[in-house]
């Protein structure tokens, strides 16, 4: 059996099953980028619910798998030479694992799902986040309408580009990938939680509403989009 007794953060989260790979996670879009990403690899799996509510986020044994304080996280007890791995960063872990089983991030188009991993990443993520802030959470009573706008403005220009790439294609790398499952939880966000996709011209896009609804159709999506449970 696997022990995974070496890891700080197993400690706060104890491993029912050492030899499956954890996931420390929230159903945040970055949050369910990894655990769709599981359920549509097949792969098993131990979930534990990192809550901001409690700052768990913050804890001495979360902050030695991830210092940078934020989730998603793994350890996976078969990593490369049969080694724990542990690992942090959505993206990273969306690639290690499509790496691992030869699924998701096929060679014949490997870079062009990279780029638009990386253009999630760099972009869509930080950009749809920060128009959530001042649309939606605390950022909406600020006064100076700038900042906003400011957001606003980037995520339409981001969703028309995302339009006119999936024009004559259901997935934005032509087959589906890890790039659909790093980008798709964003724009659930911003059309159901944030509730700015109005304000961000969704109404005038071809391809992406569909894109979107044929994402949210996939069994291991709707899967994935619960996990950790909240308490």
């Amino acid at each position: 059996m696997a022990d995974l007794s070496a890891f700080a953060v197993t400690r706060r989260w104890p491993a029912r099953n050492p030899r499956v790979i954890q996931l420390y996670s929230l159903p945040t879009p970055n949050g369910v980028k990894v655990s769709i990403a599981l359920e549509e690899l097949g792969l098993p799996y131990e979930p534990h619910l990192v809550s901001f509510a409690t700052e768990d986020q913050f804890t001495p044994e979360f902050l030695s798998l991830n210092p940078n304080n934020k989730i998603p996280a793994i350890i996976d007890p078969d990593g490369p030479g049969g080694k724990p791995l542990p690992l942090f960063e959505s993206g990273a872990i969306l690639i290690y694992l499509a790496e691992k089983t030869g699924k998701l991030l096929p060679a014949a188009n490997r870079y062009q799902i990279l780029q638009w991993l990386m253009f999630q990443m760099g972009g869509v993520g930080p950009m749809f986040g920060q128009l959530g802030f001042f649309h939606h959470f605390a950022g909406k009573e600020i006064d100076d309408p700038r900042p906003k706008e400011r957001y606003r403005a980037e995520v339409a220009r981001l969703l028309k580009v995302m339009d006119g790439a999936l024009a004559g294609r259901d997935w934005i790398a032509g087959e589906f990938s890890i790039a659909d499952i790093a980008i798709c939880p964003w724009l659930r966000t911003l059309r159901d939680y944030y509730q700015a996709a109005d304000i961000a011209g969704w109404a005038d896009l071809q391809h992406v509403p569909a894109w979107l609804d044929r994402f949210l159709a996939r069994p291991a999506v709707q899967r994935g989009l619960t996990i950790p449970a909240r308490d």
